[in-house]
Order: structure tokens, then sequence, then C-alpha cells
């Protein structure tokens, strides 16, 4: 495992190296975007100032929201439309298309039913993020051992108990795959949805600076966003390796 993570590790910098000579070579022109060396300077310096506290403050609350939101609503759902084969077979094609759907174009309806607040930006992120996890969470009840099933029907436990206790556990490393992409979808869902019309946000300064050229300023914040959603994923993916391992399947 420790080789994995030195050959990601490897990977990771040799594309940052491969960037930074091209920036430095001039094949890639600075104006357009500057070496990463540069560019993590900027970040730390944005940090420092404390000038975005209240933008990232504010961006990633409602990302963590709506990711609350899509996990704890997601799974339930998935739980429930598990149980009643009729609704099950009736949703998945619309599952199956869903993200075909431009979400994002819902945001102005959204704005007019909820106005300018966080409302709508959170409802977008977890109508992004929500499926995602319904659907990992039916994959992984799907394969869930009929003699656990069983074990919990001689038992007489309820559907909630079994839920909680034998299918949902049995099922984590798939829910766990659901959460990882909800992660992502939150914090898309949130800038986006910033980057459109909020006036407030990440995605505001992000495109705020875009507008004005700002390099300095939307490279580094672009990169926070990476961090941020990159630290989230490792830090599920060891939770995830480390419940495999302790049911002797890595």
């Amino acid at each position: 495992m420790r080789l994995v993570v030195v050959l990601r590790l490897l990977v990771i910098a040799g594309l940052i190296g491969l960037v930074e000579m091209l920036c430095r070579m001039g094949v890639i022109d600075n104006f357009t975007m500057p070496p990463p060396s540069r560019i993590g300077a900027d970040l730390w310096r944005l940090l420092a100032s404390g000038k975005f506290n209240g933008a990232i403050g504010k961006t990633l609350s409602n990302a963590a929201l709506a990711f609350f939101l899509a996990v704890s609503i997601g799974m339930l759902a998935g739980v429930v439309i598990h149980r009643i084969a009729s609704i099950r077979a009736a949703l998945d094609p619309f599952f199956a298309t869903y993200y075909a759907v431009p979400v994002l174009a819902f945001y102005p309806l959204l704005i007019i039913l909820f106005g300018l607040g966080d409302a709508p930006k959170i409802i977008i992120a977890f109508m992004l993020g929500v499926v995602a996890v319904i659907v990992n969470t039916l994959n992984g009840l799907d394969r869930v051992p009929k003699v656990l099933l069983k074990t919990a029907r001689m038992a007489r436990m309820g559907w909630f108990e079994t839920a909680n206790k034998i299918t949902l556990p049995s099922a984590a490393p798939f829910v766990l795959t659901g959460v990882k992409f909800a992660v992502a979808y939150a914090l898309i869902g949130i800038i986006g949805s910033e980057f459109i019309l909020s006036t407030e946000g990440v995605g505001f300064e992000i495109a705020f600076a875009y507008n004005n050229f700002d390099n300095a300023t939307m490279y580094p914040l672009i990169l926070l966003v990476m961090t941020v959603s990159i630290t989230v994923n490792m830090l599920l993916g060891m939770w995830e390796k480390r419940l495999l391992q302790r049911r002797g399947l890595r």
C-alpha cells in the first residue's frame, strides 16, 4: 500500500514539475497561467492576509451542509427504495440519466423561489450529490450476503434496525464511494452557483478575478478548492481501507 502512495505522489509531483518547466520555458505563457510554485506562494499570501477568510468560510460551510444533507437523505432514500421493488424499478431509468440534466440551469428558478441567499446554492449542491449517494447505496445493498438478511429475520429485527446494524455496515464500502462523490459534487454545486449569480463565496471571487485578469487570485483559489477536495477524499479513502481491512477484504 505504501508503494501505491509513493507512486501516486510521484505522479502528482511529476505533473506539477512538468507544468512548472513549461511555464518557466515560456511554452505556457505566464499571463495565461503562472508557474505552480508562484501559485502556491500566492495561495499562502492570500491565506496569511485573511482577505478571503469570509468567502472561504461561506463556501465551505455551505458545501458541508449540502454534503451532510446529500449523504443523510441519500442513504435513507437508498434504504427505502431498495426495500420497495416497484419504486426501484420506476426510478432506475431516472438514476441512469440523472447527470445528463444540467442541474445548474435550475439556479435562476431557485433564486426566484428562495431568494438570493444560501438556500439556492445548497439545494443545487444537494441535488448534484444526493443521487450519487442513492445509487451507490443501492449498489451496496444489492451485494449484502443473503445469510445476513436471514439472520436479521431470525432475530426478528425491524427494517430500521436491520439497515442500521446489518445492511448498511455491510454495504459501507459502496456507500463510502457515494460519499466521496458527494464531497466533489457539493463543492462543484456551491462554487458553480457562486460563479453564476452570487455576490459572495469562493466561486464569486474566482469569477471576479477571472473577469479582471487577476491570475494571482484566481489560480490560488482554484488550488485551494482542489486541495480541500483531494484532502477530504484521501481521508475518506483511508477510512474505507481500514474498514475493508477489518473485514479481511484487503
